[in-house]
């Protein structure tokens, strides 16, 4: 049966599908298109620095030459797969401005003659918005020595488009896109006289998006440090190109973009990536190295997005102590509760297995599981559940169903230990048991300890109990004569030794996703069965003497 807020969802997912139905049907008609049309700004007031284009794309020593291509046929390359790519214009980064805008200009004329009026997949809000703001960045070569008919067409087709985008911002349920034709709108605010009012309404819609979707702290209420990237890239850009055009950036925009420096500083990793939580992959943080040098480290925060950092001389541990995102904000949550990451001399050992995206839907789902973290898995199923309507599903993303509670944490700083405990009851309800996780770095002897204990709450309830450690898939595993320990090989000379109290001890099969390609590793499992009384056990991750 529905719960209130499932069908509460549901209804709201409904009502969207139809606008969305509707909208379909007079997108393509010729009084929508007719209705697009307004002004032709007369000049551009302000030229954008185009370099500024490289805050957003993750183009990276690359580039090409329009003139290998035959201008004529280049948008035969809609039939390709990846098309979009083509039509967001966001390779511009990658041209020779000197000798290509002549070609480009081809190009350009050519689109517009095929697609200035509304086309689904080319007018889908997140690639029209990525197209103006291309198109605007680079406006001074597009239109540099250009007919009066072209300038006019380009322009009005800027404008069309942009038009199209503020109709449609209150529509947009997802901020990936939102914050993207926010972008757009501001942008053209700052170039075209005639549509100053532009910037205004983008400002005032962004700061609402800001205070929607980020905690007092800067951390993105999804508990996504990928949300956290992509947003901060936006919110730099923005600021950027205002204080380019040399108007006043907003106080909202300078005071957000630094708690999400100090945010990413506070969960960047030793190898200068970020933590593989709740919807996050792998990915390097040059595009915005040189804002978070000027970024002061702020030392009065141990825990934010809901992840504790442990951070002491060659140990670094970040564990996710926090219950899950609203459901509207969870369409990338990983249902990992106590997981942790864990590097030692700059080199990850413990780790979750990464977000599953654009390898396919089927690893996507894969990766949200419980399984998939370095945390608890009771009876083979996720501490939370994931939305199963479809319609749900197409409007806020594959959400999920049911929370739980996150207590009891402590953080422990003394003489001898550094670390944390805290516990869930994600699985209480279904299985009348809870999950305590205890972590600390021992100071004198310089090595992980943990325990791991599973309270009985209602009895009566079989369990079966697997605690997985997913060990850094570049990294060598083995089983020891013991039974109840392993060998994680960093290197020829140097190794780790990880240990528990039982002998229940099993090196598994495993995926990592972080890297957005299944890689095969391994996995340190503790499991057994438990019906009435409780379990506790005790681990730890040590050098290897020999």
């Amino acid at each position: 049966m529905f719960g209130l807020k499932s069908v509460y969802f549901y209804l709201i997912a409904y009502q969207i599908t139809l606008i969305k139905l509707f909208k379909k049907i007079y997108f393509s008609s010729k009084n929508y298109n007719k209705s697009l049309e307004s002004k032709t700004p007369q000049q551009v007031y302000y030229n954008p620095n185009p370099f500024l284009l490289s805050i957003i794309t993750s183009y990276n020593d690359q580039s090409f030459k329009i003139s290998d291509i035959d201008t004529n046929i280049f948008w035969l390359e809609d039939k390709k797969k990846d098309s979009e790519k083509l039509h967001n214009f966001f390779w511009l980064n990658l041209i020779d401005r000197k000798t290509e805008y002549k070609n480009l200009k081809k190009i350009i004329y050519l689109w517009i003659l095929k697609n200035s009026k509304y086309k689904r997949k080319v007018w889908e809000t997140s690639n029209l918005s990525e197209r103006v703001i291309s198109w605007i960045l680079n406006i001074d070569i597009i239109l540099n020595n250009s007919t009066f008919d072209f300038r006019k067409n380009f322009l009005n087709c800027i404008i069309s488009q942009t038009n199209h985008l503020k109709r449609n911002i209150k529509f947009e349920k997802n901020l990936s896109k939102k914050i993207k034709i926010l972008t757009a709108i501001i942008l053209t605010g700052l170039v075209f006289k005639e549509y100053e009012n532009n910037f205004n309404i983008g400002i005032k819609e962004l700061e609402k998006l800001v205070k929607d979707f980020f905690d007092n702290n800067g951390f993105p209420l999804s508990r996504n440090p990928d949300d956290l990237i992509f947003f901060s890239k936006y919110l730099i850009f923005c600021r950027e190109v205002i204080k380019d055009s040399q108007k006043y950036v907003p106080e909202f925009l300078d005071d957000i973009i630094e708690k999400n420096l100090n945010c990413i500083n506070f969960i960047k990793t030793p190898d200068n990536q970020l933590p593989l939580f709740n919807g996050a992959s792998s990915q390097k943080l040059d595009q915005i190295e040189k804002y978070l040098e000027n970024i002061k480290p702020n030392t009065k925060n141990n825990i934010l997005g809901g992840l504790y950092k442990i951070k002491h001389k060659n140990h670094f541990l970040l564990i996710d102590v926090d219950r899950p995102p609203k459901k509207k904000f969870s369409k990338s949550y990983q249902s990992g509760p106590l997981s942790f990451e864990y590097f030692i001399d700059g080199v990850k050992i413990i780790s979750n297995s990464g977000f599953g995206s654009n390898i396919s839907k089927k690893a996507e789902l894969l990766s949200r599981v419980t399984a998939c973290q370095s945390t608890l898995t009771v009876n083979d199923t996720s501490v939370t559940k994931f939305e199963t309507s479809e319609i749900i599903n197409k409007v806020f993303g594959n959400s999920i169903q049911n929370s739980f509670k996150t207590f009891d944490f402590t953080s422990t700083n003394d003489n001898e230990l550094i670390g944390c405990a805290a516990s869930n009851n994600g699985y209480e309800k279904r299985f009348g048991c809870t999950h305590k996780r205890e972590m600390f770095i021992d100071k004198k002897n310089n090595y992980l300890k943990g325990t791991d204990q599973i309270f009985k709450i209602k009895d009566g309830y079989p369990i079966r109990y697997a605690f997985r450690f997913h060990v850094n898939p570049m990294l060598s595993l083995v089983k020891t004569m013991s039974g109840n320990s392993a060998l994680i090989q960093i290197s020829k000379n140097k190794s780790l030794l990880f240990t528990v109290s039982e002998e229940n001890l099993e090196i598994e099969k495993s995926i990592f996703l972080g890297e957005k390609k299944i890689i095969e590793s391994a996995c340190i499992t503790i499991s057994g069965n438990l019906v009435n009384k409780n379990k506790i056990f005790n681990w730890e991750i040590r050098k290897n003497i020999t």
